[in-house]
């Protein structure tokens, strides 16, 4: 598929087929992927935990979910064969800018107005749903709530200092359900682009 193809058709599947599997080597390839992502000072602050199996992918979903019972999108989505679980490390990236070619011996993380070890992420995450539309699987990022995060880091056995961004559902679609974007409208390139400050727009 060419890459113009997998941004125009990529999409957030939220209905996943339990009863057709992802292949550890798929995840691999994607994870490979993944790890193609930019990295400031090649820090690579990454980490990425694939849950394959039932008893993992429902550890996961005990320390994950809201108390009550499961919505609609709950149960969608927790029927997905595949998770992966994408953590960032800030040490790592706190360590490399403090080596002498980077020289911020401080390790301050005031340094950083914007977390690259949760930017980098993010992007090697676009890697994973670019590659999985490629395979013809269907994906979701979705993240996790903020009351749940250390039992998840507990759950998934993470080093001190782990943070998870976000978490892909990888899976065959088993039903097509409509997202934010049936209702909300693609902000057209004359809204988003502006040509050497704010406000000045492309031509329609």
């Amino acid at each position: 598929m060419e890459l113009r193809d997998a941004v125009r058709r990529r999409r957030m599947v939220r209905r996943f087929d339990a009863g057709r599997p992802v292949p550890e080597e798929v995840v691999r390839d994607l994870v490979g992927l993944a790890v193609r992502a930019p990295s400031a000072g090649f820090s690579q602050g990454w980490d990425f935990v694939a849950l394959l199996d039932d008893a993992e992918r429902d550890r996961f979903w005990a320390a994950a979910a809201e108390p009550g019972p499961p919505d609609a999108w709950l149960r969608g989505v927790s029927a997905a064969p595949a998770l992966l679980v994408c953590c960032s490390d800030p040490g790592a990236y706190l360590d490399r800018y403090a080596r002498p070619d980077k020289g911020w011996t401080d390790r301050d993380p005031a340094r950083w107005p914007v977390p690259y070890w949760d930017t980098d992420v993010a992007m090697a995450a676009m890697l994973v749903l670019l590659g999985a539309e490629d395979a013809g699987l269907g994906a979701l990022f979705f993240g996790v709530p903020a009351p749940r995060h250390d039992d998840v880091v507990a759950a998934l056995g993470l080093p001190d200092g782990r943070r998870v961004v976000g978490v892909v559902a990888l899976g065959h679609e088993a039903r097509r359900v409509s997202g934010s974007a049936a209702t909300r409208r693609r902000r057209p390139l004359e809204e988003v682009l502006h040509l050497g400050r704010y406000g000045v727009s492309v031509r329609p």
